[in-house]
């Protein structure tokens, strides 16, 4: 019986750490970029989209689409960079073991 309290109290201290490890991630701040810099998109470590930066000098009427993928690409690289944050933040969390469930975040 005192390994299941000993497993409930890590599960609550698990729980913990996984509350602190959002509320980190929500404060943290990553930037992605497109086109040599040109567009770059700022979020948050959960991958919330903050702000979006375009250069005027890309902002051509008759190519819409360019601009379209450039933004897209931007944002990819700054979620990408802040979902790396967020693994690197639980593997602190969990000790790096791999767990059989995907963490809400």
């Amino acid at each position: 019986m005192a390994d299941f309290f000993k497993l409930m109290e890590q599960a609550r201290q698990l729980q913990g750490g996984m509350q602190k490890a959002q509320e980190e991630l929500a404060r943290k701040v990553v930037f992605g970029s497109a086109g040599g810099g040109m567009v770059s998109v700022e979020c948050d470590g959960t991958g919330r989209i903050k702000r979006v930066k375009i250069d005027p000098s890309v902002v051509n009427p008759a190519d819409i689409e360019m601009l379209e993928d450039l933004v897209a690409a931007a944002a990819a690289d700054a979620q990408g960079k802040a979902a790396t944050s967020a693994q690197e933040e639980m593997s602190k969390l969990t000790g790096g073991m791999d767990l059989p469930f995907k963490l809400p975040f």
